[in-house]
């Protein structure tokens, strides 16, 4: 069972190609993301991750991680804080707000953080349910 101010952390990086293969999938494919040429000439100086590429990650913490197998996502606030890169080490944060048993529900801090720097790259929150678990 998951408590108010547990956390959990889950370190990750992409890599360019997987940054592409998500840009095939979602049909997002702006250059920034995908061309390093096109990205040298941006302020970023190189390409830059989707935010939601990273924030895609709090998917797989919940359904299989933490709170794990049988969470069911319910609601999922975000800010794009800095961009990421790829190849970069990025840990992503989950911190249990608030437990709320009768419904199963929990309320989760998500942050990710540029694991050399500390820079929190994307802060949000979430609602997740589990049945079992919370």
């Amino acid at each position: 069972m998951i408590e108010t101010g547990q956390t959990y952390s889950h370190d990750f990086k992409f890599t360019q190609d997987e940054v592409n293969r998500f840009a095939e999938v979602t049909g997002d494919k702006n250059p920034v993301h995908t061309d390093a040429e096109f990205a040298a000439k941006t302020m970023f100086k190189k390409p830059i991750m989707h935010g939601m590429l990273g924030a895609a990650l709090f998917s797989k913490v919940f359904g299989v991680l933490f709170p794990g197998e049988g969470t069911i996502y319910l609601k999922q606030s975000l800010s794009f804080m800095k961009p990421m890169y790829v190849d970069v080490d990025y840990e992503a944060v989950f911190t249990v707000k608030e437990v709320l048993k009768d419904k199963h529900r929990a309320v989760i801090e998500t942050l990710i953080k540029d694991k050399a720097t500390g820079n929190v790259c994307t802060s949000g929150e979430a609602t997740v349910m589990n049945m079992d678990k919370i």
